[in-house]
């Protein structure tokens, strides 16, 4: 076990519900903009329904708002200074009291920064995190296995440096055995095998994830061979002591015993692990971008057993969470919802809607830096909408449409071939019923424009209420000696940046 250093102060519960409530009386305003649907835009008229300003006031606020709110996220967290922050938590009118619709932009851009997870100031900073746990012990690891080596630049810097981060908790705990929930294609598990001798079971409901996962890692355990042999002959040709020559031998044979076991299981709130996995021991749990419930199962997994004593949680897919209060009306048997966590929004009934919890996965630092967002590809979509509503009487419309917008050379192409995909007859219309329609509508192509810039601007508001409802369980369980929330990532190369750490008091 790692020498004792203190973990960093972490905000208390009272503290961050205060915040959570200030977060969430912007959103209950807010919200109507983030579960506005993109695919309904002109035939519901949603600008004019809940904007009062132009599409040009609001790009002119907004573009600049959120460029420097993206630089700012780059730094280290930082909560907003005194003079920006107004008078308390009280927010500026941004809304119609009557209409409920949007009058201030400046005031909204503002609000939606002083919500962001940077400006609460809610993060610990990761290096302060690593230099506690570590104490003053070296980590093991094999400096010859880079993981850009083997896989793509997004993948490898997640892998990386979530790696680092659950080696150092293992350690921190003497544990050698972690749980990589929702584990994929393997990378992280079998990198954390490979690099830090660690045991590592990647459990994945998909048979084949699990199967590729086995292929691959056994390829990657051929390719580290071959490349920790490489840098071996590379070693000026010298005799070895003895004592050299033995120690090689060891790590060769403590290589040789790290073991990534894949498995298939479809985890929920309720697995038990010891089912699962037969040789449960203390251990550590992780999951890197588990999709919708998984993530909030899997701290709740944490806190109900006590060999796992700690958790490294980084969500994605929040549009797959389950909520609790969505669909009141409608009969269900879940007894364990995704979304909220907490007892404060459960007590208040809070519900964020599927449309808002897709737009919550919008990446301002990627729109900052001209990537993620592509105006006419949604444009095509909208019009499209209202194309189907006019031409074929469709209001609602189930099926998707997919990934056409990249294969076709004009909107025409595009529209033929959505039409056809959504086995609607494409014969019945003329090219110039088709045009007509783009025409009509591409002088207010800006409104679209505006619009998702202000989902945009919104997105780390809804991804900041997810996050803190979490943080906030973890902080409500008795048995969790420490908890936060830490940023991990680069936004840009990776926007679901955030992981909840926990951990348990050390025996």
């Amino acid at each position: 076990m790692a020498a004792v250093y203190p973990l960093p102060v972490t905000q208390d519960l009272p503290m961050l519900r205060t915040k959570l409530q200030s977060l969430s009386r912007f959103l209950k305003d807010a919200l109507t903009i983030s579960n506005a649907h993109t695919v309904d835009f002109y035939t519901e008229c949603v600008w004019k329904r809940l904007v009062d300003l132009s599409p040009e006031t609001v790009l002119a606020a907004l573009k600049p708002a959120a460029e420097a709110e993206a630089e700012a996220g780059f730094s280290e967290a930082r909560p907003l200074v005194e003079a920006e922050k107004g008078s308390g938590t009280d927010f500026p009118k941004i809304f119609c009291e009557t209409s409920q619709r949007l009058v201030n932009v400046e005031a909204f851009a503002l609000a939606a920064k002083r919500c962001s997870v940077q400006n609460l100031g809610i993060c610990t900073p990761l290096e302060q995190l690593l230099i506690a746990l570590r104490g003053n012990k070296k980590q093991r690891t094999d400096n010859n296995l880079k993981p850009h080596e083997f896989m793509n630049v997004k993948k490898s810097h997640e892998v990386q440096a979530m790696s680092e981060l659950i080696s150092s908790i293992a350690d921190y705990y003497g544990v050698k055995q972690v749980i990589d929930l929702g584990s994929g294609k393997g990378y992280l598990s079998s990198f954390l095998s490979l690099k830090y001798g660690l045991h590592v079971y990647g459990i994945d409901s998909s048979n084949s994830n699990t199967h590729g996962a086995k292929e691959r890692n056994r390829k990657l355990k051929k390719r580290w061979k071959l490349h920790r042999t490489q840098s071996r002959v590379d070693i000026p040709n010298r005799e070895m002591s003895e004592a050299n020559k033995e120690r090689r031998k060891m790590v060769s044979q403590s290589s040789e015993s790290n073991i990534y076991s894949p498995l298939t299981s479809f985890i929920t709130a309720d697995s038990e692990l010891h089912d699962i996995i037969k040789d449960l021991e203390d251990c550590v749990m992780v999951g890197l971008h588990t999709c919708g419930d998984l993530a909030p199962n899997t701290l709740r997994i944490f806190t109900s057993n006590s060999e796992i004593k700690g958790v490294c949680s980084v969500g994605c897919c929040y549009h797959l969470l389950s909520e609790e209060f969505e669909n009141e009306h409608k009969e269900c048997t879940e007894e364990k919802w995704g979304f909220p966590m907490c007892q404060y929004l459960k007590e208040e009934r809070w519900c964020c809607g599927h449309n808002a919890r897709m737009s919550a996965c919008l990446a301002l630092e990627r729109v900052a830096v001209g990537q993620g967002l592509s105006t006419e590809s949604l444009f095509y979509r909208a019009v499209l909408q209202d194309i189907i509503k006019d031409c074929y009487g469709i209001t609602k419309c189930s099926e998707h449409v997919g990934k056409i917008y990249s294969k076709c050379s004009s909107f025409l192409d595009y529209v033929r071939k959505s039409l056809k995909k959504l086995g609607l007859d494409e014969t019945q219309l003329p090219e110039k019923t088709i045009m007509d329609y783009y025409e009509k509508y591409k002088p207010r192509m800006n409104e679209l424009e505006a619009f998702n810039m202000l989902k945009v601007v919104l997105a780390p508001c809804v991804e900041t209420l997810i996050l803190l409802d979490r943080l906030c369980y973890l902080k409500e369980q008795e048995d969790v000696a420490w908890s936060a929330l830490v940023k991990l990532f680069d936004p840009v190369k990776s926007p679901r940046c955030y992981a909840l750490i926990a951990l348990k008091k050390q025996q």
